[in-house]
C-alpha cells in the first residue's frame, strides 16, 4: 500500500476531510513538478557543479496561491537568475484550474499515454477517467499535429537550415531515431520550423521526402540551404531547388579538422581556420583559405585536400555581410534541437511515433509562436537585397 493510500485510509478511519489529503498531495506534486521543470530548463540538477558555469542558475522562489476543487494550494514558484524561466505547469496569471479536461490535454501534449493519464488523474484528483474517455478528450492535440503537417507555407525563403537530432522511440524495442528538421527564414527575417520527418536513421531518402513535402505545401524558391554535412544532400537539394546555393556548416568542418590533427597543433590549426569565416570579404576569405592550405598541407594533406575540393565552404560570402554570422553555421537549428532535447529529457522513451509527434509539434508551435512577426538579426535592413536575389 502506498503512503498516499495509507493517508486516505487514515482519514477515512478518523472521519477527516478527504479533500485536504488530496490538496496536500496535489500541492506537493505541483511544487515538485515546477522544480523539475526548472532543472530541465537550466540543463542541470540542483547542486550539480557543472551548472556553475552555465550562465544561469537558480534564484530562490516566490509564493503564489492557486485554487482547485480541493482547496487553495500554496505554491513555491522557482526563479532563475536571468529571469528567463516561465513555468508551464500552471498558467501565468491564472489563479484557479479550468477543470480536468485542460490538465488531460496538457499531459497528452507531453507524450504521456492515455492509460498513464487516466491513472495519474485518478491518483491526483480522485476522478476516474477511462483511457477511451481520455482519448476522446485529446483528439484536439492530434488535430493540431495534422494541422501543422498540412499547413501552407510561404513561397520564398531566404535560408533553410536542415539538421537531424535523435530521440528514443519504442517500436518493437527502444532505439534512438532521427528526427529530420527544417527551419526556414523568410526574406523579411521571420523564422519558423517548416517540417519534420521521423525515421530510424538519417538518410538522403528521408530528406528528399521532406523537401517534396515543403514544395507541395507552397515553397517555390530558396536562396540558400545550410547543413552540417552535405553527403547525399547536394544532389537531393539540386533536384528540387536547382537555383538554391549550399553552405556547409563551418563549425562542423572545424570539428572534423580538430579530430584529424595532433593535439600539439590543434589550437593553432583551429585559430587559422577561424580566420576564414571571420574574413570581411570573399577575397579575404579565399586568401585565408589559401594561406591555411599552404601552411598545413605538408603536415595534414588529407585535411587540406578536403578543403581545397569543397565548393560549399565560402557560399555565405555571396550574401550581405549583415547576415553572414547567421548563415555560416547550423547554430540556429542546433539551438532549437537543444530546446527539444531539454523538453524531452525527462522522458526515457516515447511509446510510439504519435506520442513523439505530439511532443515535437507542441515544442514547434511554441517556437513558431515566439518568433511570429519577429525579425531575425540582420535581415530587416537587407530585405530588398534578398528579394532582388531570386
Amino acid at each position: 500500500m502506498t503512503q498516499f493510500n495509507k493517508e486516505i485510509m487514515a482519514a477515512l478511519a478518523q472521519k477527516q476531510d478527504l479533500d485536504e489529503v488530496f490538496r496536500q498531495h496535489l500541492e506537493t506534486a505541483i511544487n515538485d513538478l515546477m522544480h523539475e521543470e526548472l532543472s530541465s530548463f537550466l540543463g542541470y540538477e540542483p547542486y550539480d557543479r557543472q551548472g556553475f558555469n552555465s550562465g544561469n542558475s537558480r534564484n530562490g522562489h516566490y509564493l503564489r496561491t492557486f485554487k482547485t476543487k480541493y482547496g487553495e494550494l500554496n505554491l513555491e514558484v522557482p526563479r532563475d537568475r536571468n529571469g528567463a524561466f516561465n513555468t508551464q505547469t500552471i498558467p501565468s496569471y491564472q489563479r484557479q484550474t479550468d477543470g480536468l479536461e485542460a490538465t488531460v490535454v496538457q499531459l497528452y501534449e507531453k507524450g504521456i499515454t492515455t492509460s498513464e493519464i487516466a491513472d495519474l488523474i485518478e491518483k491526483m484528483y480522485g476522478a476516474h477517467y477511462t483511457p477511451q474517455t481520455v482519448s476522446n478528450l485529446t483528439k484536439v492535440v492530434d488535430q493540431q499535429v495534422n494541422a501543422f503537417k498540412t499547413r501552407p507555407l510561404a513561397s520564398r525563403y531566404a535560408v533553410i537550415y536542415v539538421d537531424a537530432t535523435y530521440l528514443p522511440l519504442r517500436r518493437d524495442s527502444v532505439a534512438k531515431e532521427a528526427v529530420h528538421i527544417a527551419i526556414g527564414i523568410r526574406p523579411n527575417g521571420m523564422k519558423e520550423v517548416l517540417a519534420y520527418q521521423v525515421a530510424p536513421t538519417e538518410s538522403s531518402t528521408v530528406w528528399e521526402e521532406l523537401l517534396v513535402d515543403i514544395q507541395q505545401r507552397g515553397v517555390k524558391e530558396v536562396l540558400l540551404f545550410v547543413a552540417d554535412g552535405l553527403v547525399g544532400l547536394t544532389n537531393t537539394i539540386g533536384d528540387h531547388f536547382p537555383k538554391a546555393k549550399l553552405q556547409q556548416c563551418l563549425i562542423h568542418v572545424s570539428r572534423n579538422i580538430e579530430a584529424h590533427v595532433r593535439t600539439k597543433d590543434r589550437q593553432e590549426v583551429l585559430n587559422d581556420f577561424k580566420l576564414i569565416h571571420q574574413a570581411a570579404t570573399m577575397d579575404d576569405a579565399k586568401q585565408a583559405l589559401a594561406d591555411f592550405i599552404d601552411k598545413w598541407q605538408k603536415a595534414y594533406p588529407k585535411v587540406t585536400g578536403k578543403l581545397e575540393n569543397n565548393p560549399h565552404l565560402l557560399t555565405c560570402f555571396t550574401f550581405p555581410a549583415a547576415i553572414r554570422s547567421s548563415i555560416y553555421s547550423t547554430n540556429l537549428i542546433e539551438s532549437f534541437n537543444k530546446k527539444l532535447k531539454r523538453q524531452t529529457k525527462k522522458k526515457e522513451q516515447f511509446p510510439n511515433e504519435p506520442a513523439l509527434e505530439r511532443v515535437l509539434v507542441t515544442v514547434i508551435r511554441d517556437y513558431n509562436g515566439q518568433n511570429f512577426e519577429r525579425t531575425h538579426r540582420g535581415f530587416k535592413q537587407i530585405q530588398d537585397t534578398l528579394e532582388s536575389m531570386y
